[in-house]
């Protein structure tokens, strides 16, 4: 194991105002009879079952956030080291002591194998004293937290098992971690995650979800057309939401940026209600010209308006016994609006041009991107509409506050687009992981999509995705986050802390950087300059070129 004095710095104490932090996560002291009772009421409330999902979930979201802070710290070292600080973490955090027993790691071609024993557990200890010795493996949280670190450093789904447990008589516990398609049989285990496409954890689909595949051209991929995968703490209220919702007739109005995957909820809404036997039609507001709207929505009569030479129905009657779903409603003028009002009021339709009215029965569901509360008040929007629609809003988060969907999401495209694209894809580089992770994500789950797809048309077959495949088209990543390593990989660098009364320290420049390098290789190498050129991985009269070029003196 590596020395492991970087990670404990990070962790500092203020107890005049009651914080504790690591790094920039706000962390808390907590008995372990106190996590013991916890455990135990949740387990007797909500059955085992539920208390073991819900646990290792909030696990694989504590593995994620201290992925993301040791990308900072070791971004670059190695590997091994930089994959090591996860298990120290948890030993710095009082949860555990962890020696690693096997480790065999390749990013680039997505190969992770790892074996792990875990001495004087917290959360064994807390489960055997409310319950005893028993025949199962307990380290729920654990298992969950090595789950969410491993994806994240791995940018796909690694999972995790516990072989020994010493709520199980063991003298030790003992997990083993590999990617999801190793495991022969981990649809028991992902059930807990909850990692897939959420329709098919209803009691009305399938029994199980399909484990994730080979990223490979030759994966199974999911054939679904709506699927969305997640494990986020964002994702799965959304989720339950839509679960809630489901079965009901209320108009639902999902709320969110652009691209997060509004229209892909309301199918999968549709896919859990009573109609999904009935048609799903879809219908963009922005899209339809406003003078077209009425017939595009209620139909036409033959000579209803000029050009209308024949008769045909709206998105109204080929919704009918189904679901209607208006994307960007925000965006109807406010004729449309007020009739739409009505239709959806009274359960009647009139064609353009008709004079008789027709039932519909449809279930419609809402989506925009645009804060329709603000609208009423600017007066954009009407208010009597605005309340027919807010029966059952659910707010989907963008892509930027659910990191923890980031590997999953990047795994399930991968695979999507090897099969379309008749290619053998390996994985991702670990600075394309990085750059993934910090990525603020404008354009959210459909800027990943495009942007994975682009990267598997670019790369080479049998190839890893590196930065040069993904960011192309101009997008804004933060350089300053990154710096340039002697064996030419791009890291994370740790911002300059502020002390108190003073402001934040300039980033350094591409130059700054380049010159900070040179002068730390010619003093690792004490002046010999053909050693120092060897550690940069340049020739001798390069590096003299470059330290005249920035103004670095030469030794006579």
């Amino acid at each position: 194991m590596p020395d492991m004095h970087d990670l404990a710095r990070r962790l500092r104490f203020a107890p005049q105002q009651g914080r504790i932090w690591l790094d920039d996560q706000r962390m808390m002291l907590m008995h372990i009879s106190s996590l013991g009772s916890l455990r135990q009421e949740l387990i007797e409330s909500l059955g085992k079952e539920t208390a073991r999902g819900l646990i290792t979930r909030i696990g694989y979201q504590a593995g994620t956030n201290d992925a993301a802070m040791t990308r900072k710290v070791r971004a670059g070292a190695n590997s091994y080291d930089d994959f090591l600080a996860g298990p120290q973490l948890v030993s710095l955090e009082g949860v555990v002591h962890c020696e690693p027993l096997a480790l065999d790691i390749d990013v680039g071609r997505g190969h992770y194998y790892g074996d792990f024993a875990l001495i004087d557990c917290a959360e064994a200890e807390a489960h055997v004293a409310s319950y005893g010795i028993g025949n199962e493996a307990v380290c729920w949280m654990l298992v969950g937290y090595a789950c969410g670190y491993s994806s994240a450093f791995m940018g796909r789904p690694i999972l995790w098992r516990e072989v020994e447990c010493r709520a199980m008589g063991h003298d030790r516990c003992r997990v083993v971690g590999k990617p999801v398609e190793e495991w022969e049989d981990a649809e028991d285990d992902l059930r807990f995650l909850q990692i897939g496409d959420f329709v098919k954890w209803s009691s009305e689909a399938v029994a199980h979800p399909p484990a994730a595949s080979r990223v490979a051209a030759q994966a199974a991929v999911p054939e679904n057309s709506f699927g969305m995968v997640g494990i986020s703490a964002g994702f799965n209220t959304v989720c339950h939401m839509v679960k809630k919702a489901a079965p009901t007739e209320a108009t639902v109005l999902f709320l969110g940026e652009s691209g997060v995957g509004k229209e892909i909820f309301a199918h999968n809404l549709h896919q859990l209600s009573k109609r999904r036997g009935g048609p799903f039609i879809a219908v963009n507001c922005a899209s339809i010209p406003e003078h077209l709207m009425e017939s595009e929505l209620f139909g036409v009569e033959r000579g209803g308006y000029t050009g209308a030479t024949c008769s045909r129905p709206g998105r109204f009657e080929r919704a009918d016994g189904g679901t209607l779903f208006l994307d960007e409603i925000g965006t109807l003028s406010f004729t449309a609006q007020g009739k739409l009002l009505r239709a959806l009021q009274q359960g009647e339709i009139e064609r353009v041009g008709d004079t008789r009215t027709r039932k519909v029965d449809v279930r419609v569901i809402a989506a925009t991107n645009v804060n329709l509360r603000e609208a009423v008040k600017a007066g954009h929007f009407r208010d009597d509409l605005f309340f027919r629609l807010n029966v059952f809003p659910i707010k989907v988060p963008p892509l930027r506050e659910r990191r923890d969907d980031i590997p999953l999401l990047m795994n399930w495209f991968v695979q999507r687009f090897a099969k379309k694209h008749g290619k053998i894809i390996t994985g991702f580089r670990e600075r394309a992981v990085d750059a993934m992770f910090n990525y603020d994500w404008p354009g959210n789950v459909r800027e990943l999509e495009n942007m994975v797809e682009r990267a598997v048309i670019l790369a080479e077959d049998n190839g890893v995705l590196d930065l040069c495949h993904l960011f192309t088209t101009g997008e804004e990543i933060d350089t300053s986050s990154f710096v340039l390593k002697r064996n030419g990989n791009i890291a994370l660098v740790a911002e300059p802390a502020a002390d108190a009364g003073e402001g934040v320290l300039p980033k350094p420049g591409l130059a700054e950087t380049e010159a900070a390098m040179l002068r730390a290789a010619v003093a690792e190498a004490h002046g010999n300059f053909a050693k120092a050129a060897r550690l940069l991985g340049i020739t001798r009269p390069k590096l003299v070129y470059r330290l005249q070029k920035h103004g670095i003196a030469l030794p006579p």
